[in-house]
């Protein structure tokens, strides 16, 4: 589910990533607005500098989604069992913590590889970009090569900065995403919840049948 969601989205997360480091690629000139943005990664790279860096986000999701939802059960379960005043929404809010941050020690590498390669976009337009001096970066300081994958990102960041390159921004990625990810759970159980009761008091003779995918695309979409 991680990886299908992914590769959906993907193209959108790629325009994200450049509008936020535009600063760094443009240094003063004028900041482009989404619009103009999905016109330049176009006219630069094609169809294909919407999905750079797709291998390492579908990676990173996989693990994500394997360690979310492998974990968020048992652990809801064990805390409930072990510890009563932790059931309910704070038992779900701490599981979905813990799922999320097993699942950091996979993806937050991959996030790193994926915004390097989105920002670099194709090999054409990033030779041009540094040919033409666009990259703002300190004096005397050499910009990174192109990447031409996954592996290829990965050893070159490990060979030039170590497992601290792999690891940049890890605390505020999980300042991010380990909040995001137990209050996601929280309003999906407590939406799930609110729709039994909902079903129950406004629509109890009612013959509606709403599909589980139907229903869980929206409350899960809500909860997000």
């Amino acid at each position: 589910a991680g990886a299908f969601g992914e590769g959906m989205m993907h193209p959108v997360d790629t325009l994200k990533t450049r509008l936020q480091s535009q600063a760094i690629m443009s240094g003063a000139k004028a900041q482009k607005n989404i619009f103009q943005m999905v016109r330049t990664v176009w006219a630069s790279d094609g169809l294909r500098g919407f999905y750079r860096g797709i291998s390492p986000g579908v990676t990173g999701s996989l693990a994500t989604g394997a360690t979310y939802f492998g974990v968020i059960e048992s652990t809801k379960t064990w805390l409930e069992n072990n510890n009563p005043n932790l059931s309910g929404h704070w038992s779900h809010f701490i599981a979905g913590g813990i799922g999320d941050t097993l699942g950091s020690f996979i993806y937050v590498p991959c996030e790193v590889m994926k915004q390097r390669m989105q920002v670099q976009g194709s090999s054409k337009s990033w030779a041009l970009n540094a040919t033409k001096g666009n990259v703002s970066q300190s004096p005397g300081t050499q910009m990174y090569g192109y990447y031409n994958g996954m592996f290829h990102a990965g050893s070159s960041i490990w060979r030039d900065h170590g497992v601290k390159g792999l690891y940049a921004g890890y605390g505020s990625t999980l300042a991010r995403d380990v909040p995001f990810a137990g209050l996601m759970v929280t309003f999906y159980e407590g939406l799930k919840e609110l729709t039994v009761y909902g079903k129950r008091k406004y629509l109890p003779d009612s013959d509606l049948q709403v599909s589980n995918s139907f229903e869980g695309l929206v409350l899960g979409g809500l909860s997000g």
